[in-house]
């Protein structure tokens, strides 16, 4: 791969970001103390969850009320808590030294930039490749809860893993191999019904026509490559272009 393309390719896709409206965006946070997690903008209300001192936390609003942020954990409890416990983050797009894989890439596989507008807060992704294709077999994600084999999250996203072939197996990175069972994570953005109020906006007059292969097929995945800097830090193909089966 030639730097100076990868370089490009990363600086189209942050005048992409740029250029998303306000209210799709999130601000990263952590909590600095042991703190409650309030029910409502009150510390009088009831605890809804104790967060631990370093816990991550994505801001719903981005000011706080009654000295308190509406945060979102990572566990997807929305709740307060008080804003003197919390340190709010600085964007993971600000400009850094991402790893670059060694894996084959393809910078013209066929992304749709478009999609962009409708990933639910984008702010939390770093993004390593804005358009790849990876090969590997799709494998069930929900421990057979689901048909499709893929969770179907509140914001209207699949969550699916990819078993990527073994050129593409460095592509995964230590939160894969904890937290996702050694697969590549991949997300279709508005696929299912959105059940999450602050999703709604994202998905607002769209809804993914990809289809979903069965378990246990061979595919090739096309869309962005991104490490997320929420939950385990996986990487994941986010969002999701097209599937289609391969023999």
């Amino acid at each position: 791969m030639k730097i100076a393309p990868y370089f490009g390719r990363i600086v189209t896709a942050a005048l992409l970001l740029a250029a998303w409206p306000p209210s799709l965006w999130a601000q990263l946070a952590s909590v600095t103390r042991n703190a409650p997690l309030h029910r409502d903008a009150s510390t009088k209300s009831p605890a809804v969850e104790h967060l631990q001192k370093g816990e991550r936390l994505m801001l719903v609003e981005t000011a706080p009320r009654n000295g308190l942020y509406h945060v979102r954990t990572e566990d997807e409890r929305v709740g307060w808590v008080w804003a003197k416990f919390v340190a709010v983050t600085q964007s993971p797009h600000t400009p850094g030294q991402p790893t670059i894989p060694q894996a084959p890439v393809s910078a013209d596989a066929g992304c749709d930039p478009d999609l962009w507008k409708h990933v639910y807060h984008p702010h939390r992704l770093i993004v390593v490749h804005s358009c790849i294709a990876v090969t590997g077999v799709i494998v069930d994600a929900t421990a057979g809860r689901e048909a499709d084999g893929v969770r179907h999250e509140r914001d209207g996203d699949t969550h699916g893993w990819l078993k990527p072939d073994p050129q593409f197996e460095n592509l995964l990175n230590a939160g894969n191999r904890s937290a996702e069972g050694g697969n590549l994570v991949f997300e279709i953005v508005c696929k299912f019904p959105v059940k999450q109020a602050d999703a709604r906006l994202a998905c607002k007059g769209y809804q993914s026509a990809i289809s979903i292969p069965p378990v246990g097929s061979h595919v090739r995945l096309v869309g962005t490559y991104v490490q997320d800097t929420f939950h385990a830090q996986w990487m994941e193909i986010h969002p999701v272009s097209s599937i289609s089966a391969t023999p």
